[in-house]
């Protein structure tokens, strides 16, 4: 499985941004050293890298920089909805319409992921679950990255409270990852 590398931008800018270049040396430090070499290379947007490549970096940001907390993922995730969502992804928000955004979430799963796909019920007017199926890699701290971007996302298209809870994770034993999504209308 692959995945973005505007996904790998995304982290380096959340540690370079409440870490500092200290920060990100360290996690680098941290890497083995084929995975340190691709960073080195430079990492481009719009390219596709190994899932691996940012499952070792998602380890080595909790390792180093979380000390083994992996809750720094879903503020990652906010950030790179911030970032993706008013620049290259703006076409998929929805102001004013949250569902209209949410069902578009099985398009937005393959610009950032290239097996697998992400499926949309809405279960009201304000709620929906969200199940991503058949994808080839996963991991706990990459799920937490979508918890945190959908709830952004969510708050950019202007709804309040938004909620959303992995009701079952691949990572975790699950047979799926499941997303149970909520929120106020404003």
């Amino acid at each position: 499985m692959r995945i973005k590398g505007n996904v790998l931008i995304a982290r380096r800018a959340f540690v370079e941004k409440h870490f500092g270049a200290e920060g990100w040396r360290k996690v680098m430090e941290a890497l083995p050293p084929h995975d340190r070499e691709a960073f080195g290379e430079g990492i481009t947007a719009m390219l596709w890298y190994p899932f691996a490549l940012g499952r070792n970096l998602d380890d080595a940001i909790v390792r180093v920089l979380g000390r083994g907390n992996e809750s720094v993922f879903e503020e990652i995730g906010a950030e790179s909805a911030r970032a993706n969502l008013t620049g290259v992804h703006k076409d998929f928000l929805t102001p004013g319409d949250p569902q209209a955004f949410m069902a578009n979430m099985p398009t937005v799963y393959r610009f950032y992921y290239d097996t697998g796909r992400r499926a949309h019920e809405a279960t009201g007017p304000t709620s929906c679950v969200l199940t991503t199926y058949d994808a080839d890699s996963f991991s706990a701290v990459d799920c937490l990255t979508v918890v945190g971007w959908l709830k952004e996302g969510l708050r950019m298209c202007g709804a309040s409270n938004p909620a959303v809870v992995e009701e079952t994770c691949r990572a975790r034993g699950g047979d799926c990852c499941r997303y149970r999504v909520r929120w106020s209308s404003s």
